[in-house]
């Protein structure tokens, strides 16, 4: 981790002018898992963020010394919430930022009426989502690569 740890992490909304950049810091966090650029190019377009998106979702942005350290995204319908996104840039990794923003989507998810919350996860995150306190309920298709299936995870509250 290349930050100072014992900085506060700040939680705000996104911005519509910033959406590109967010985009942006979603590929380079799915990227540690060290997959190749034609893999990354495949996952563009579901990890690029839309202003329609934003409008039907919760969404938070994490700063971190007023530096964008990470996202987060969650839809709510009923009980029922997903956690579309959680993206932390890579040397901010291990560094307090990823637990922030699970504790953000969890709160916003619980204060809306949800019940659980289901995660779809990359492979490499399923140790992370497990020490939040999710369970593995099986698999799912993914929506990049045609053919992958991706672990899904369960968070009740």
């Amino acid at each position: 981790m290349t930050s100072d740890a014992s900085a506060e992490i700040r939680l705000r909304a996104p911005r519509i002018d910033e959406l590109a950049a967010l985009s942006d810091l979603c590929l380079r966090s799915k990227a540690v898992w060290g997959y190749d650029a034609a893999f990354l190019e495949a996952c563009r377009r579901e990890l690029t963020l839309t202003p329609e998106e934003l409008r039907r979702t919760a969404a938070c942005v994490a700063e971190r010394e007023g530096r964008r350290v990470g996202f987060c995204q969650v839809a709510i319908d009923g009980p029922d919430a997903d956690l579309v996104k959680l993206f932390v840039e890579p040397g901010e990794i291990r560094g307090g930022c990823g637990r922030v923003l699970f504790d953000w989507a969890v709160g916003i998810a619980r204060d809306a009426g949800a019940r659980r919350m289901t995660i779809d996860a990359d492979p490499g995150a399923v140790p992370f989502y497990e020490r939040m306190g999710a369970k593995c309920v099986g698999l799912v298709p993914s929506g990049s690569i045609p053919g992958r299936l991706l672990p899904r995870l369960e968070v009740a509250f």
